[in-house]
């Protein structure tokens, strides 16, 4: 990765719904555009997401989406009205973004929920955008929303009977994040408290198998934890506000944009069918399998990005 580097601008983006959104732009003002989608839904987009590109070639954007970190009224307030969060109002932003910082088109880089995000960006919008690198790729199928909350108990048995028993018990046979979604909202504090906590500890659980794994710290802090367990569930309740297995099916959308997909075989929280899926109907796509590699990144899926975004870094 390359050292870490600050911003040279940043603001608050009046997105309507009365939301506004951060932003930061940094590394060279005349550089290559380079828009920075992070995951969660929920993890806004730290400082880390910065030193994936080559200062000296980029102009790197990074926004939190709506109700993450610096953006408001945040997620972390239970009384933060969700109802206008939704992929649909995360993809104007996006073009709301890109107007207002005078960028034609734009290199798109995500992981997990943001590389479903930025397919979904490329799609509607494929001529504003110059190519793609993801990682940890996920299209927010109801079968993956499944794999996540349910089958993957046959992989962490006793940990998932935990995740399960959070919920009331004529919830456990039910969709689960709706269950959660519906305690994270619940008007009893403790109550939230307690589903952000199980439902952040399955998160640590299901990211864990590849080496080098440590629980995300981010989790220690209950504000952050509450924020990102409330907009999680919210999407996952509501599949993530597209038809199911519509990102796979508009893969041919994508024709024309060059993209590189990497994907750990470890990664049990996003299989990698789900990207070689996407390279057979989108040509200009090449999968790269990290053996060692499991879900949101590590030392050789890190290389590995780093590597794709210089290779655009000076392409056409």
């Amino acid at each position: 990765m390359y050292p870490p580097i600050e911003p040279y601008a940043h603001g608050m983006l009046d997105v309507g719904d009365g939301q506004r959104v951060y932003w930061e732009t940094c590394g060279n003002p005349d550089g290559r555009p380079a828009l920075v989608v992070h995951g969660g839904p929920g993890s806004g987009a730290g400082a880390s997401w910065r030193r994936l590109f080559d200062p000296a070639a980029y102009r790197i954007v990074l926004f939190d989406q709506r109700g993450c970190e610096r953006s408001t009224p945040p997620a972390s307030d239970p009384s933060t009205d969700l109802s206008v969060n939704t992929t649909g109002h995360l993809l104007a932003d996006m073009e709301l973004l890109r107007a207002h910082l005078g960028i034609g088109r734009w290199l798109l880089c995500g992981a997990s929920w943001g590389s479903s995000l930025a397919l979904a960006y490329a799609q509607r919008h494929p001529g504003r955008v110059s190519a793609l690198v993801l990682f940890s790729v996920v299209a927010n199928t109801n079968r993956e929303i499944e794999w996540v909350t349910r089958d993957m108990g046959r992989v962490f048995p006793q940990e998932w009977a935990r995740f399960r028993g959070g919920v009331p018990e004529a919830d456990r046979d039910g969709d689960l994040s709706a269950a959660y979604a519906r305690l994270v909202n619940d008007p009893d504090p403790a109550v939230r408290e307690q589903a952000a906590r199980d439902w952040c500890d399955w998160e640590d659980v299901h990211v864990s198998l590849a080496g080098g794994f440590a629980p995300d710290p981010r989790f220690d802090d209950p504000v952050f934890r509450y924020g990102f367990a409330r907009l999680v569930t919210h999407y996952f309740a509501n599949r993530g506000f597209q038809p199911d297995g519509q990102v796979l099916r508009d893969a041919g959308r994508l024709a024309g944009i060059p993209g590189v997909l990497v994907q750990g075989r470890l990664d049990v929280s996003g299989p990698p069918d789900i990207a070689w899926l996407l390279t057979r109907g989108w040509p200009d796509a090449r999968l790269e399998i990290v053996e060692s590699g499991g879900h949101g990144g590590g030392h050789d899926i890190g290389e590995r990005v780093v590597a794709a975004l210089d290779e655009f870094a000076t392409a056409g």
